[in-house]
C-alpha cells in the first residue's frame, strides 16, 4: 500500500480531479478520484509544496534539496529538475498558460523557469529571472491571473509585485513587524496575505486593511473562485471560511477546529466544494463545509520520530503519531504529534500541535496553550524545580512542580515575537533562540528582564543546548555551530551542506553533535577543533541527544529509526 512515512506538507488537487500530496519522507504520491494512490516519485531531501499546471497534465513540486521538479500525470515520470536556488525551495507554482514555473526561496528570492511544455529538457531548464528585493526568506508565490504579474510573500514582513516578463519591482506593501507565510490573490488587485500575528491583510494596491482572524499565525490561505470563498488555516487548530465581497471585503461564514492529525500548512479546494489538507498521517484529510464533516480515512499513524531522550537508563522517543516509545517498545499513545521531551519529577513532559503540556508516561493533559509547543528545559529557581516550555508565539511557560502530579504556572514570559525553536538552561539563565535568528537571555532568579541577542544566526536558529562550563551552542539555517558565553561568543562552521535541525553537548568528552535535514550527524571536538560526519539515513535528523556514554550520542530521525553515533568514520572536509 502506498502512503507517506512522514508528514504531508503540500495538497493540491487537478482539474480532473487527482490530488497529489508532497512529504516530509521526500516523496509525491499521486491518488486517483477514488482516493487511492496510484504513483510515487520522489526528492532527494523533503518536499514542501506541489501544485498542478491549469490543464492537469503537469505537477510541480517544490523541495528543500534546492530544486523544484516537474513530473508527467498520471504516471509522476520526472520530466525536469528546475535548479538554481541555494536554499530550500519553499513552493512553485505553474502560469496560466503552463509555459513557466516561479519558485520561492529561503535564499530570498523568487526563480521563474520557462519550462515549455512536452518535451522539455529532461536535464533541467534555466533559470531565466532571478528577482531579488526581499530581506528574508520567500514562502509563497502566486502569478497574475494574465501572468504578467507575480505576488510574492516572506519572512520580512512584505508582500511584493513584481514584473513577470523582465524582473522588475514594481510595489513593496509593508505589513509592519509581522511575517507573511501565505499570500493569495483574489480578483482584479486585491491580495490576501496570512500574517503571524493572525491576521489576513487585504491588500488593495498600496492599501492594506487587516481582519484580526485567527489566535495565532495563519499558515495557510486559498481563494477558492468559484464559490467565492477565501480559506484560512492557523496554527490555532481552526480553518475559517470567508464570503468575499463584491469589493474584495470578508465576512466570516463558517469555521471549524482540525481534527488533531490535520497539518494546517496545506490546503486545496476540490470542485466538489470540499477540501483537502495535509495531515501528520500516511494519507491526506477531506472536510465537507457544506455538513461539517472531516473525512480522515485514508490517515493512518505513521512512525516518524521528532524527539529522542535517554532516560532512566533507556531511550525514549515521541513523533508524528504522539507515540510515546521506551526502548522501542510503546509505553503510551498521546494522539497528536509531539515535539520533545523532558523529564520533571516523576513526569516526562511532552507536548505539540495542539499546544497541550502531557505528561507523556500517563497521557495526562497538564496546561493548555493557544498555539503549538516546540521545546523545553529544567532548571531550578529558589531551590524549586522548573520547567520552561517554548511555544510558536514566543512566549516561555514556566511551570514549578505542583502537589500529586501537577505543573503550577510561575510565570508567563513574552521572550521573542516568533516560534522558540530550542531553550536551554545554565543554572542561572535561559537561552532560547528563535526562528527570526535571533537568541534570547532571561535570568533565571528574576525571570527578566529579556536580553534579546539581535541576528544571533543569520538564517532561522533550530535548536541550542548548554555546555557544563556556563556556555550555550546553537544551530540553524546559516550551518553555523555559535558558542556563546557572557563576555565572548564566536562562530563554527559546520561540515553541512542543509539546514541543522538539532543540536547536543557531552560534558564528559567536550564533544557537540549537530544533526541535519538530510541524515547527517557531524561531531565538533570543541579540545581539537575538528569535525567527523556520518550519515545513518537519507531521512531528516529531527533530535539528537547524550546517551550516558562519554562521546556518543543518539540521533532519532523522520524515519522513525534511532541511530547510536559514536566515533563517525568520515573526517569532515
Amino acid at each position: 500500500m502506498i502512503g507517506h512515512r512522514s508528514p504531508i506538507s503540500g495538497v493540491d488537487v487537478s482539474a480532473h480531479g487527482l490530488t497529489a500530496t508532497a512529504g516530509y519522507d521526500n516523496a509525491i504520491i499521486l491518488w486517483d478520484d477514488l482516493g487511492r494512490p496510484v504513483a510515487r516519485g520522489n526528492h532527494d531531501h523533503l518536499v514542501n509544496q506541489c501544485r498542478f499546471n491549469p490543464a492537469g497534465d503537469r505537477l510541480v513540486t517544490a523541495s528543500s534539496d534546492y530544486s523544484a521538479r516537474i513530473w508527467e500525470i498520471p504516471g509522476l515520470r520526472l520530466v525536469s529538475v528546475l535548479r538554481g536556488h541555494d536554499d530550500d525551495v519553499e513552493m512553485a507554482s505553474f502560469s496560466p498558460d503552463g509555459t513557466r514555473v516561479a519558485t520561492a526561496s529561503r535564499d530570498h528570492r523568487i526563480g521563474v523557469f520557462d519550462v515549455g511544455g512536452p518535451g522539455a529538457d529532461p536535464n533541467g531548464c534555466k533559470m531565466t529571472l532571478s528577482l531579488r528585493g526581499h530581506k528574508s526568506d520567500v514562502l509563497s508565490v502566486e502569478w497574475s491571473e494574465d501572468g504578467a504579474t507575480l505576488f510574492s510573500s516572506s519572512d520580512d514582513g512584505t508582500v511584493r509585485r513584481w514584473c513577470a516578463r523582465n524582473g522588475t519591482l514594481l510595489a513593496t506593501i509593508d505589513l509592519g513587524t509581522v511575517e507573511a507565510d501565505t499570500v493569495v490573490r483574489g480578483e482584479g488587485d486585491t491580495l490576501y496575505a496570512g500574517t503571524d500575528g493572525g491576521e489576513i491583510a487585504i491588500i488593495r494596491g498600496s492599501v492594506v486593511e487587516r481582519i484580526a482572524a485567527h489566535a495565532s499565525g495563519v499558515k495557510r490561505v486559498i481563494a477558492d473562485r468559484v464559490s467565492r470563498r477565501l480559506i484560512t488555516a492557523s496554527y490555532d487548530r481552526w480553518v475559517k471560511l470567508w464570503r468575499i465581497d463584491a469589493d474584495g471585503g470578508l465576512s466570516l461564514a463558517a469555521e471549524t477546529q482540525a481534527p488533531a492529525s490535520v497539518w494546517l500548512r496545506s490546503i486545496a479546494a476540490r470542485a466538489d466544494g470540499r477540501l483537502v489538507f495535509g495531515t501528520f498521517g500516511t494519507g491526506y484529510a477531506v472536510f465537507d463545509p457544506a455538513i461539517g464533516d472531516w473525512d480522515l480515512s485514508r490517515v493512518q499513524d505513521t512512525s516518524g520520530i521528532n524527539a529522542v531522550r535517554h532516560h532512566a537508563g533507556a531511550v525514549w522517543t515521541i513523533g508524528d503519531a504522539g507515540v510515546l516509545r521506551r526502548d522501542g517498545v510503546v509505553v503510551q499513545r498521546i494522539g497528536s504529534l509531539c515535539n520533545f521531551l523532558m523529564p520533571f519529577g516523576t513526569m516526562l513532559l511532552t507536548g505539540g500541535h495542539l499546544g497541550i503540556v502531557f505528561d507523556a508516561l500517563t497521557g495526562t493533559e497538564l496546561h493548555r496553550h493557544h498555539s503549538p509547543l516546540n521545546c523545553a528545559t529544567v532548571f531550578v529557581r529558589d531551590g524549586v524545580d522548573h520547567v520552561a516550555i517554548g511555544s510558536y508565539t514566543g512566549e516561555a511557560l514556566i511551570f514549578r512542580q505542583g502537589a500529586r502530579g501537577r505543573l503550577d504556572m510561575a510565570a508567563t514570559i513574552d521572550v521573542h515575537a516568533n516560534a522558540i525553536k530550542g531553550l536551554a538552561s545554565n543554572g542561572t539563565e535561559l537561552f532560547s533562540v528563535c526562528a527570526t535568528g535571533d537568541a534570547a537571555r532571561v535570568p533565571i532568579k528574576a525571570l527578566g528582564p529579556v536580553s534579546i541577542i539581535a541576528a544571533a544566526h543569520s538564517r532561522i536558529c533550530n535548536g541550542a543546548a548548554a555546555l557544563n562550563d556556563g556556555g550555550f551552542v546553537s544551530v540553524g539555517r546559516d550551518l553555523q555551530l555559535r558558542f556563546w558565553y557572557p563576555d565572548r561568543a564566536w562562530a563554527v562552521a559546520t561540515p553541512h551542506r542543509h539546514s541543522v535541525k538539532c543540536v547536543a553537548a557531552c560534558d564528559a568528552s567536550g564533544r557537540v553533535a549537530t544533526g541535519t535535514y538530510d541524515g547527517e550527524v557531524g561531531i565538533y571536538d570543541s579540545t581539537t577543533m575538528t569535525w567527523t560526519v556520518a550519515r545513518p539515513t537519507t531521512a531528516g535528523i529531527s533530535s539528537i541527544a547524550t546517551c550516558g556514554e562519554a562521546g556518543v550520542f543518539i540521533a532519532a530521525s523522520y524515519d522513525g529509526q534511532t541511530y547510536r553515533i559514536d566515533h563517525p568514520a568520515q573526517p569532515a572536509g
